[in-house]
This record gives structure tokens, C-alpha cells and sequence, in this order.
């Protein structure tokens, strides 16, 4: 399995799940092969449908957008921190994530995903303020969960959002699959370049690293974290 790809990516298609106020998504075929010789689809769809990227513009007013962000940024080594059997709208905080490698991209596998397009997914864990600090203070500079958001729903405010998003860093949201990976994987999730975008849907991916790869704690964007 070490050269296996994982596809941590929720699909696109018409009426999939979107967080509460966002557009809703509708696929439609409008060229067929049949009748014109080929087949186009249109999209309608919000910056933030599916497993998706938050650019630093998406809470912070002047922030950097999408189309300024660079794709090593969102590629490269990964520690994937298991956190199952949290309970609905529990807490993570230091105590639940046991022994863990200080990696630039860190993963939270909650297992959350399983209740993707039910009630119950928008009832998930989050991520406590200690812990996204001490996350930051190892050198974090993307934070990816398999949740719809590190922030309680529906909250006025957004800590997580706040503290990552505001320093520059960059969040992906509604992973899947992630209590599948093993501790240290190699990960990309690449984003459309929309200019001025607060936000873009992406394909996420993560294989196993090889023997003999290490964590880098390298920083492509020149910043001091």
C-alpha cells in the first residue's frame, strides 16, 4: 500500500450537502454527445462546496485569496492525528491527541465523514482554542479536517478561523476518509485559482510516505511562523 493514493475528496453532484446558507450545487448537462457532438456540463456551486480550501480573504478583510496561494503550500508531508469516538459538538483539546510528529500540514481524523449527508454531520467535534494554538507554536501551516469547519455551527464567532486564517495560514474543510491514513502520509489538495477567491473547492489526495522520508518543517511561502 505505500504507493497507494487516498482520495480524501467528497464527489460533486447536484444537491450534495452544503453548509447552512451556502449555494446550493446543480450539475447540468447542457451539450450531449447525442445532439452536438459533445458533452458540456455547467456548475453552480459556492466557493466552499465540498471538501474545499479557506483562503485567508474568507474572515479576514484585504486577506490573501486563492489565486495567490501557492501550490506547495497545500503539498508535502502530513502527520494525521487521530482523534475517534468524539462526541457530538465535543471539544478537542490537548489531552486527546497522544503522541504526535510537528509537521507544516496537520490532519484531524475524527471519522465525522461517516455521517456525511445526515442531520448528524452538521452536530461535529471541533477544535478547541489550546489545541489550534499548540498546533500553530509546532510550525502548522495547514490545518484539514473531516468536519464542516473547526468552529461550532452557526457560531458568531470563529476562533480557529480567526487565529489560522488571520496569521496567514490556510484550512481545508470536509475531508473524508482520513481515519484510514496511517500517522505520516505525503499530502496535496489543490485548489482553483479564482481570482479574488475566499475560497475554492479542491482534490485531495495523501499516499503513504516511503521509508527513509522525514517531516519537513520547511515554510514555501518565505514567512517566519
Amino acid at each position: 500500500m505505500s504507493g497507494a493514493w487516498f482520495d480524501l475528496t467528497h464527489p460533486v453532484e447536484s444537491g450534495m450537502p452544503v453548509y447552512p446558507g451556502d449555494p446550493t450545487v446543480t450539475v447540468t448537462e447542457v451539450a450531449t454527445v447525442a445532439a452536438e457532438g459533445c458533452s458540456v456540463r455547467s456548475l453552480s456551486l459556492g466557493t466552499h462546496t465540498g471538501t474545499h480550501l479557506d483562503a485567508p480573504a474568507h474572515v479576514v478583510r484585504g486577506g490573501r485569496t486563492v489565486d495567490d496561494i501557492l501550490p506547495d503550500e497545500l503539498t508535502g508531508a502530513a502527520s494525521v492525528l487521530h482523534v475517534p469516538g468524539l462526541a457530538p459538538g465535543e471539544v478537542v483539546t490537548p489531552s486527546h491527541l497522544g503522541a504526535w510528529h510537528p509537521a507544516r500540514i496537520v490532519l484531524i481524523a475524527t471519522g465525522w465523514d461517516a455521517h456525511w449527508g445526515t442531520d448528524a454531520y452538521l452536530e461535529y467535534p471541533v477544535l478547541g482554542e489550546d489545541v489550534c494554538r499548540l498546533l500553530v507554536d509546532s510550525g502548522m501551516h495547514v490545518l484539514g479536517m473531516d468536519t464542516a469547519s473547526p468552529d461550532p455551527p452557526g457560531a458568531d464567532l470563529l476562533p480557529v478561523h480567526d487565529l489560522l486564517l488571520g496569521t496567514d495560514r490556510l484550512i481545508v474543510e470536509n475531508l473524508r476518509g482520513l481515519r484510514n491514513l496511517p500517522s505520516c502520509v505525503e499530502f496535496t489538495a489543490l485548489p482553483l485559482p479564482v481570482v479574488d477567491g475566499d475560497g475554492s473547492p479542491v482534490r485531495a489526495v495523501a499516499r503513504r510516505r516511503t521509508a527513509g522520508q522525514e517531516h519537513r518543517r520547511s515554510n514555501p511561502t518565505g514567512r517566519s511562523d
